[in-house]
């Protein structure tokens, strides 16, 4: 076996210590850079839709807040909601559209957290119970009629979504009921899309899920109504939310915060560019918004142990 120089090895292991003090590493809070060292705003979301559908959405995003806050912005996907909260607590996330949950898990973990704004439909946001047409549950208007999914199988979303786990666990239980009232273990399906479609298949019998998602599939013929059908929408609560670090001015600029605050509540449809993404946000505008409208989302989230 030929003998490596004592040099060779020296200046190789010199080399290494020198790329690895360049480095960022993955938690470092100091944000993300492009390939020339400029610093990038990172654009998230909790994953509630199909992936593609996503990217789409927020690289659409990403373009107009680049264009309008004079900074390089990148979106950023994550595999679960959990991962959305810890890359937003690492720093690896700046700006987030968190649900409602979420988003006050948030803000207990990064203090001074800055909620900049929520779309209208958000101060007035609603989930959907759904039911598989087999079931013969028809649709009722109050919500003792809850009790019918009983002796059902049933799904939520992801187990911290708001309006896929969240209010409607909570709706569950003022009506009296609890997941023990269903047909084995309740599952957790991930996405809003895709409970729609394990009870329209059959999968589980019953679920609930953000009544925007409902709407749009509906709308789109992208669930068959034949086959799954909604029998009833909560009550009103307050949901998604803007979220940005307290760090982004000391990243990206005195004054960054505040022209992303700026370009989000300027969103107004008046070209093709905003139309398209107030289409896609299923939103005619962005409004401001601040911390107590998640008050009861919290008092909810700190009875299920959701905080902790």
């Amino acid at each position: 076996m030929p003998r490596v120089p004592l040099r060779l090895i020296a200046l190789t292991a010199i080399g290494m210590l020198l790329l690895a003090a360049c480095g960022q590493s993955p938690g470092d809070p100091r944000g993300s850079s492009g390939s020339d060292g400029e610093q990038v705003l990172a654009v998230g979301a909790i994953p509630d839709q199909d992936p593609q559908e996503l990217q789409r959405r927020y690289g659409t995003l990403a373009d107009y807040l680049k264009e309008k806050v004079g900074v390089e912005v990148k979106y950023v996907p994550v595999t679960d909601y959990t991962a959305s909260v810890t890359a937003f607590r690492r720093g690896d996330l700046q700006l987030v559209f968190f649900g409602g949950l979420t988003g006050v898990q948030a803000r207990t973990q990064v203090s001074g957290a800055i909620p900049l704004a929520q779309r209208d439909i958000d101060a007035d946001f609603r989930s959907v119970f759904i039911a598989n047409t087999n079931t013969e549950i028809e649709q009722f208007d109050d919500l003792d009629g809850l009790r019918k999914l009983a002796g059902h199988s049933f799904t939520f979303g992801s187990d911290t979504s708001t309006s896929g786990r969240l209010m409607p666990q909570h709706f569950l239980s003022e009506a009296g009921m609890s997941v023990d009232d269903f047909s084995g273990n309740p599952g957790y399906s991930g996405s809003h899309d895709k409970t729609a479609k394990l009870v329209e298949a059959g999968t589980y019998q019953t679920g609930a899920l953000n009544s925007s998602v409902w709407d749009e599939l509906v709308k789109s013929d992208k669930v068959d109504t034949s086959k799954v059908r909604e029998v009833f929408r909560t009550p009103p609560y307050h949901d998604y939310h803007w979220m940005a670090r307290p760090d982004i001015d000391d990243q990206l600029g005195d004054g960054t915060t505040d022209k992303i605050k700026q370009a989000l509540l300027d969103l107004d449809g008046s070209d093709a560019t905003e139309k398209k993404i107030l289409d896609m946000f299923q939103a005619g505008s962005f409004v401001d918004t601040a911390p107590g409208n998640y008050a009861q989302i919290e008092q909810v989230a700190q009875r299920l142990g959701l905080l902790n």
